[in-house]
């Protein structure tokens, strides 16, 4: 059997974008919105994931979260998800 592609590497980025008009829920507006972008590599193969949030996240993609993945099967996506679980359980 071959072996499975482990994470290799992991890189973010927050971009921060004006919104065409002023925005609201109900319970809370702004003015603009921040994309976070996170881009995982495992076996020469680059993957991308998203979030809506702020840059304040990216020291925590590139500290504990990136700890917690780095060199796990790439497949292993229940156990990288407790990993990450585990590695921000008491971040606040």
């Amino acid at each position: 059997m071959l072996n499975p592609p482990v994470i290799e590497r992991v890189a973010a980025k927050a971009f921060t974008v004006p919104t065409d008009a002023p925005e609201a829920d109900g319970t809370f507006s702004w003015n603009e919105t921040t994309l976070v972008i996170a881009q995982v590599e495992a076996g020469g193969i680059e993957g991308i994931g998203y979030t809506y949030s702020s840059e304040a996240v990216l020291p925590i993609i590139h500290g504990p979260l990136l700890g917690a993945i780095q060199q796990l099967d790439a497949f292993a996506i229940p156990k990288a998800w407790g990993a990450m679980v585990a590695a921000v359980r008491n971040l606040g």
